[in-house]
């Protein structure tokens, strides 16, 4: 079997080694070793931009929230589904990761940080839900495995009541949070509801139509008008 590759090394805040690998045609990036993505699985993320941003199709220059770049998928999706004078917010707080889409992984999900309406904060995304308050129509969060099984336990705090708590307030009056997960779970869905957010649990496939393990979004609307 071809060996791997490796194409960049980073280390985050936390002191934790992220490093992007390829073999054959198939990126992957690992956290202390462990694989946290890969570029042939990413039909769940897809689906997270579609139903986090399907109510704003119609609405008159929607301001989203992507929390994590990952290889791009997500934000590639959302692209797809906002309109032309959409905004998208990207917050990533590992700049290696934002270095990788813009050259080894751009071509994966189609350049989308070469789309005019994607604006980069190389930020914890918890400071970017504390920096706004009601700027955003929805927020999409696909930060480690959700709200439980940290391969980076600080972030843990963007799931607990003080980081719902920042969604919520980020959120414009009848926006959308959507938070991809790689299970469910009873107690975050009660979070959130103790926050205010009529809830949804929609289930979907790793690899979209092709099946792949099972996997989470969890949404939350933040009562109201959808604003416009």
């Amino acid at each position: 079997m071809k060996a791997w590759t490796v194409l960049g090394q980073a280390r985050t805040a936390d002191g934790n080694e992220l490093r992007l690998q390829v073999r054959d045609d198939e990126h992957i990036i690992l956290v202390d070793g462990q694989p946290l993505m890969s570029s042939r699985v990413h039909g769940s993320e897809e689906e997270l931009a579609r139903v986090g941003c399907r109510h704003l199709r119609e609405t008159s220059r929607p301001h989203v929230l992507v929390g994590g770049l990952g290889m791009g998928f997500t934000l590639r999706a959302a692209l797809d589904v906002l309109p032309p004078e959409a905004i998208v917010t990207v917050a990533e707080f590992v700049p290696a990761v934002v270095d990788w889409n813009r050259g080894a992984l751009a071509s994966l999900a189609g350049y989308p940080l070469a789309d005019p309406r994607v604006r980069v904060e190389a930020e914890d995304v918890l400071a970017t839900l504390r920096a706004n308050r009601a700027q955003f129509d929805a927020i999409l969060l696909d930060v480690d495995n959700g709200p439980e099984m940290f391969t980076v336990e600080s972030n843990r705090t963007l799931y607990d009541d003080g980081g719902v708590a920042a969604a919520s307030s980020a959120l414009r009056i009848g926006g959308v949070l959507a938070i991809w997960s790689a299970r469910d779970d009873r107690r975050f869905v009660l979070r959130l509801r103790s926050h205010g957010f009529t809830t949804e649990v929609v289930r979907v496939r790793a690899r979209g139509d092709k099946g792949g393990a099972r996997q989470i979004i969890f949404l939350g609307v933040k009562p109201g008008t959808v604003s416009s």
